[in-house]
């Protein structure tokens, strides 16, 4: 079976087909956030710090750190804060830092810049995932160079030269090429995580169908583990969460293993949490059974990150020091 070890300082998690799902924090990103990208140009933190430790207490077991940000205040005393190849390789090292000082899951680096890249890799503990090579020519010569000298597995994202494409069979296609152009670099196969791309379902009726076709595909005829921005199924809908809440078990009975998405949001938790344990990958419900303490928390008045928060302290408390597989 296909197994993506990735690991902290202390922690190993392993995305697979036999593991529980992954779940990739993904709000550590200025993209779209101006808060927390003015908070960053300031040299604040904060954000970030309040943003680590409450996705991992609402059971995130990777972070996704996004350095997509230009300092627009600073622009005036150096015009280079204007351009990403200048801002996010140091932004990248110290968002890291802060958070690996905080808390201890494995780190996704991810950026569309190089630099930022291998700022992340070098900084990183343990093994990081990278996010991510597409099979563009440019960025396929670009990365997979890193992903061989860092030794680390890496997001393969199914467009190329051409864009995407409406027609899944092309994004398989490009799937295909990235892994064996990965095994040109002596790259297994086992560290590829392929984003199929999840179409919005309000402008293409048939994308909830393409994308589950598509990771039965991958892992029948790749062997890969896959993963997606779990919220793009839902883009420009009303009621979004309860549309994703239908389509991460619909993705994980078909094969999905992983996925970008914000657990902070109580009923795609609930139901990625219902889905592991009707996959046999809660052996006799136990994490079930805990987040169910979660739920009677929250029905009694707390907030969902107040009582995973809860939860998650008295948890580790009961662990102790020891490495933890997530």
């Amino acid at each position: 079976m296909t197994r993506t070890v990735l690991e902290s300082k202390s922690k190993t998690v392993i995305i697979g087909f036999d593991e529980p799902f992954c779940v990739i924090g993904e709000r550590i990103n200025p993209t779209g956030r101006k808060k927390l990208a003015a908070e960053l140009e300031a040299g604040d933190f904060t954000t970030v710090e309040i943003d680590a430790l409450q996705q991992v207490a609402c059971g995130a077991t990777v972070l996704d750190v996004n350095s997509g940000a230009v300092f627009t205040n600073k622009m005036a005393e150096d015009p280079r804060y204007a351009d990403n190849n200048f801002v996010e390789p140091p932004l990248m090292r110290e968002l890291i830092a802060r958070i690996q000082a905080i808390t201890d899951v494995p780190l996704c680096i991810d950026s569309s810049v190089p630099a930022a890249l291998e700022a992340g890799l070098a900084a990183c503990e343990g093994r990081p995932l990278l996010n991510s090579v597409t099979g563009e020519e440019e960025r396929l010569e670009r990365v997979l160079p890193l992903v061989k000298k860092y030794n680390v597995p890496v997001v393969a994202i199914s467009n190329d030269d051409t864009g995407i494409s409406p027609d899944p069979e092309v994004r398989f296609a490009v799937a295909k090429k990235i892994v064996q152009r990965a095994a040109d670099f002596g790259i297994p196969a086992h560290d590829i995580v392929v984003d199929p791309l999840v179409m919005p379902v309000g402008a293409m009726a048939t994308a909830g169908q393409q994308v589950f076709a598509l990771v039965r595909k991958l892992r029948e005829e790749l062997g890969v583990n896959t993963t997606c921005g779990a919220s793009n199924i839902s883009f420009g809908l009303p009621h979004r969460h309860g549309i994703n809440a239908a389509f991460l078990p619909m993705a994980i009975g078909a094969g999905m293993t992983s996925a970008i998405m914000n657990p902070v949001r109580q009923v795609e938790m609930e139901a990625i949490r219902a889905a592991n344990f009707l996959m046999n990958h809660d052996p006799n419900g136990g994490e079930w059974i805990r987040f169910s303490k979660v739920i009677e928390a929250v029905e009694a008045g707390a907030t969902f990150a107040e009582a995973s928060a809860a939860a998650s302290q008295a948890t580790s408390g009961r662990r102790g020091g020891r490495r933890a597989r997530a």
